[in-house]
């Protein structure tokens, strides 16, 4: 009797013994389990079997650190790191492009480096508007009807530099910036675009903690118009 009893035990560790998985940690634990025999009623085997605890591969909740957001807690993945230096890359990117140009005013008329820019303002102009639509793509807001009008600006605003450059700059042999100087009617082409600069300024402003942040918003666009009022003319 007592080695049929021994035999089902046998046979039953045999037959519910999990397969050993990769990746898995297996600890041994105690699961009570019933074998019922015609000769052996209600006879009661305690089987160990091994307990699996499976964790994907390369994934580990200790190596994230967890923020405490004002909304919810947050975790930092590879693909948001990639994101925001590509986002903080094309702000660079615009940013630079427009100081260079707009340097051009700054510089003496007979100045080597003031002919180098002045000739290459549309190059310029692209490589800002590119950067700027870089950053518009990766841009993170909550309300996604701002973000789809900014975009959308982004795009009204390029497709409108294309047709002016294109149709009235290039037949009157001035690059695109000359031209909206001497024909200010044009701004309205390429205005969406700035607008759309202007709302990633305002955005990056107000949520920002610190209130120097907020400041700098209005000076930079005091500085915008106060170098576009006063130095227009040098370009």
């Amino acid at each position: 009797m007592a080695s049929r009893v021994l035999s089902c035990a046998a046979a039953t560790m045999a037959v519910i013994s999990p397969p050993k998985l990769s990746g898995c940690d297996y600890s041994r634990t105690s699961y009570p389990s019933l074998l019922s025999s015609s000769s052996v009623a209600a006879a009661k085997v305690t089987v160990r079997i091994g307990s699996v605890k499976c964790k994907a591969l390369g994934e580990s909740s200790s190596d994230r650190t967890v923020y405490q957001g004002i909304y919810s807690p947050w975790t930092v993945d590879p693909s948001d790191v990639r994101e925001v230096i590509l986002y903080r890359s094309g702000l660079v990117t615009a940013a630079l492009s427009f100081v260079v140009a707009a340097s051009a005013a700054l510089l003496p008329d007979d100045s080597v480096l003031s002919d180098i820019i002045k000739q290459n303002l549309n190059i310029f102009y692209t490589i800002g508007a590119g950067g700027l639509g870089l950053s518009l793509f990766l841009i993170h807001i909550y309300v996604t009807e701002i973000k789809r009008t900014l975009q959308a600006l982004w795009a009204l605003g390029v497709v409108g530099s294309l047709a002016t450059y294109t149709f009235l700059a290039l037949p009157a042999g001035e690059n695109l910036i000359q031209y909206v100087i001497h024909n200010p009617s044009a701004v309205w082409f390429i205005g969406p675009l700035f607008a759309s600069l202007t709302g990633l300024v305002f955005k990056e402003g107000n949520i920002a903690v610190n209130l120097n942040c907020k400041h700098l918003l209005f000076f930079l666009l005091l500085l915008f118009f106060f170098c576009f009022f006063c130095f227009s003319d040098s370009l």
